[in-house]
């Protein structure tokens, strides 16, 4: 006789039911079908076997009553199945549950870099099995969990408050004790050039997705395809309610994911998009323009000068460096922009005079660092290994240096960096305030206004473009 018994299951990774078929008078054989697929059918692959059908039907009544959700019971299945296949039951043999076993197990787990609260998911996953399958409880079990309980507290509070000395975005820098995907996923964003932010944005998307799937060892992918990355992408827009660039980046970076690094194609993923809205960016008038930048002064009026009479961003205006002022030909030289795009645009000459006392400015601290023995600036890419002293020419001093010295996290060579973006805008929400302008203007409505204003001036559409360094002119 055939008893069915369902088991948790995930509609968007497939279905498994377990059917129990009689075989002689000596127990049961346990047999699988599974959609293609299906999460618990992995399970099975690694040796989960029970040694009757009625410990099944318990673990299934059990995890039903102790109220979990489904993603914790699919969970509670797969440590149950490790820690068989750690123990080596195999036929209907009933699973050995002692404490012995099971510290050796975690520490198994704990070899392979898994966290405590892992861990902890792990026993209470045995301990459910226990209290639904066997006659009484293991002695030690409670105490093993609860230990592995303030373990994930200590890991928690040391992971939110630990000051990071080595940020893991810099370039050259990949921290050992990230997930495997992860690195090889920062190896090759450097590799192909991606800037800093977007590997920072890409990884944590990546990041997420792994908790989100509990996804411990590279292996595990073996399991996730295009559904878990459809659901993982409707959530965002359902639950998440985010805008839709928010989610077009999480798409991006699971696509850099699955297609580069794991070399897998996620075919058509079929996700609940958000709908991208048409906005219209913000604009100041002339005269708005003007009465903000009366509110602005010295260096901070400079850096809104340039950005509306240059249309820069505002990185880009941060990374000037000396070097790619041009005062004769009237223009700047924008290296590495957005999409690692060099361009040339103009120099208002209403910033002229303002920039060259800034340089002044720049160059009397340059001579005071290099005379403390200092001086010395950041270079992309691996300059400071070809040109062993041009960190500490003045040409690649920035415009707009730290006030203070900072310890270059990779070397531990003390430079001085460019200002930090949250200066400027610091700078710019307070003059806004006090002009009482009520449009929400930002440092990139600086931009936006320069090239309404050209274009309103008769400017040619396709020297705008350039001028900004949009690649389609539709932007």
């Amino acid at each position: 006789m055939i008893a069915d018994i369902p088991l948790p299951s995930n509609n968007i990774r497939g279905e498994l039911v377990f059917q129990l078929q009689s075989r002689d008078n000596h127990g049961y054989s346990c047999m699988t079908r599974a959609g293609e697929n299906g999460v618990l059918a992995r399970c099975c692959a690694i040796g989960f076997v029970w040694g009757t059908a009625m410990s099944l039907q318990r673990f299934r009544v059990g995890l039903k009553n102790a109220r979990l959700d489904e993603s914790e019971s699919i969970w509670f299945l797969r440590w149950l199945g490790r820690y068989v296949n750690h123990c080596g039951v195999a036929g209907s043999r009933a699973i050995p549950v002692d404490t012995e076993r099971v510290i050796e197990f975690l520490k198994g787990l704990k070899a392979r870099g898994m966290p405590a609260w892992q861990r902890q998911q792990a026993v209470r996953a045995i301990e459910c099995y226990v209290r639904t399958t066997m006659d009484g409880p293991v002695p030690g079990l409670d105490l093993i969990s609860h230990k592995l309980g303030r373990l994930a507290a200590q890991e928690k509070a040391a992971e939110t408050f630990a000051v990071e000395t080595e940020p893991r975005d810099l370039v050259g820098r990949i921290d050992p004790a990230e997930h495997e995907i992860v690195q090889r996923m920062r190896r090759l964003m450097r590799m192909e050039h991606y800037s800093r932010r977007t590997e920072q944005a890409y990884v944590g998307w990546v990041e997420r997705f792994l908790k989100r799937q509990q996804i411990v060892e590279t292996a595990d992918f073996k399991w996730i395809g295009a559904p878990e990355v459809q659901s993982f992408l409707s959530e965002l827009a359902v639950e998440g309610n985010v805008a839709a660039s928010t989610q077009n980046q999480a798409f991006s970076a699971l696509l850099l994911l699955f297609q580069k690094v794991l070399k897998r194609d996620l075919n058509l993923v079929d996700a609940v998009r958000a709908k991208k809205p048409a906005r219209l960016p913000t604009v100041l008038t002339r005269e708005e323009v003007q009465r903000l930048l009366k509110q602005l002064g010295g260096r901070d009026l400079l850096m809104g000068q340039l950005m509306y009479g240059a249309g820069l961003r505002m990185m880009e205006c941060l990374r000037l460096r000396v070097k790619d002022i041009g005062f004769q030909e009237s223009q700047l030289v924008i290296r590495e922009g957005k999409g690692d795009k060099d361009r040339i645009t103009v120099l208002p000459q209403g910033a002229k005079s303002g920039l060259e006392q800034q340089i002044e400015t720049v160059r009397s601290l340059h001579q005071r660092d290099l005379a403390e023995g200092y001086g010395r600036v950041w270079l992309p890419y691996a300059l400071a290994q070809k040109y062993p002293n041009a960190d500490r020419e003045f040409g690649w001093q920035f415009v707009f240096p730290a006030v203070k010295l900072s310890s270059d996290p990779v070397t531990g060579n003390i430079r001085r960096h460019h200002l930090h973006e949250s200066v400027f805008a610091g700078a710019l929400k307070r003059a806004l305030q006090r002009t009482e302008i009520t449009k929400p203007a930002t440092s990139h409505t600086l931009r936006h206004s320069f090239a309404t204003h050209l274009l309103e001036g008769g400017a040619d559409i396709r020297t705008i473009q350039e001028l900004l360094g949009h690649a389609d002119v539709s932007t």
